[in-house]
């Protein structure tokens, strides 16, 4: 899969982890958090991310502690600048905080080597790019299948046959991305992302290059995965119909969670986002 390393070896240790307390809870440091027992896929502890030294620092997120239950979709928004993209890829381990922690179930993040990462991300994430990142001389299947395929992993196939079901490429299997549409195309990543099973997918932008129509069908599926197959998923975006598809939006600004919604509509959306600065 793109944006993952060449090391795609397995290690032949264990990764465990107790979490710091015994019933695990959602947590925000928004004024209007709720908590949940819910299963907990992912989550941050003071969470912060800084770029450069001094005058010219640059602090991206400020001790974010949050968590992202099992089974549901959330919505990650924000201004440019607010600290969104960065959260998304420190909670996926493609980039690494400047203090605090995040978990990947019971997994801390920052404790991990190269190798086991490596394993984390193969084995427990899934991502959805805004590019979509498919390689162009393979066929959708051979797309959808490739991260197992590095991997040596067969895979379950009645699994990934429900997947490209659920994604409705059933009949576009053997066609190769030159001879899909966008919209066709971004399917093919959703349905890479959901075939190995992983804990839980992340997406940045995942409908940003499509027109409203494909858009709203990669949507509808990325519902239908949480829905139907129980999948988690996290994405960051700036529409308000986008994110209305979800369970839960997050309000970020100055790299700190500074509201959140559930049950979600696009007017109730755009209308927090207008009065974020209040």
């Amino acid at each position: 899969m793109a944006g993952e390393p060449a090391e795609l070896s397995v290690l032949a240790t264990t990764l465990t982890y107790r979490p710091p307390w015994e019933d695990p809870v959602t947590m925000t440091n928004s004024p209007s958090a709720k908590i949940s027992t819910s299963p907990i896929a992912a989550r941050s502890e003071l969470a912060s991310k800084v770029y450069g030294e001094g005058d010219m620092a640059v602090h991206a997120l400020r001790e974010v502690t949050v968590g992202f239950e099992a089974g549901k979709f959330t919505s990650i928004m924000g201004p440019s600048g607010s600290g969104k993209s960065t959260l998304m890829q420190c909670m996926a381990g493609l980039d690494r905080l400047s203090s605090g922690e995040t978990y990947i179930g019971d997994i801390p993040i920052s404790s991990l080597n190269d190798k086991q990462l490596t394993r984390l991300r193969r084995d427990k994430i899934g991502f959805i790019f805004q590019a979509f990142n498919l390689i162009p001389t393979l066929n959708a299947l051979e797309n959808i299948t490739l991260p197992l395929d590095l991997a040596g992993i067969k895979g379950d196939s009645e699994w990934i046959d429900s997947v490209i079901a659920t994604v409705g490429l059933a009949d576009r299997a053997t066609h190769r991305p030159n001879e899909l549409s966008g919209g066709q195309q971004q399917r093919v990543a959703v349905a890479r992302a959901l075939a190995s099973q992983p804990d839980i997918i992340f997406g940045d932008e995942p409908t940003g290059n499509l027109d409203s129509k494909a858009g709203a069908e990669i949507l509808s599926f990325m519902r239908s995965a949480v829905n139907e197959l129980g999948q988690t998923i996290v994405m960051v975006t700036h529409d308000p119909v986008s994110a209305a598809y979800s369970d839960r939006v997050l309000f970020l600004a100055d790299g700190a969670i500074v509201d959140e919604m559930f049950n979600p509509t696009a007017d109730s959306v755009y209308d927090k986002i207008r009065h974020l600065g209040d």
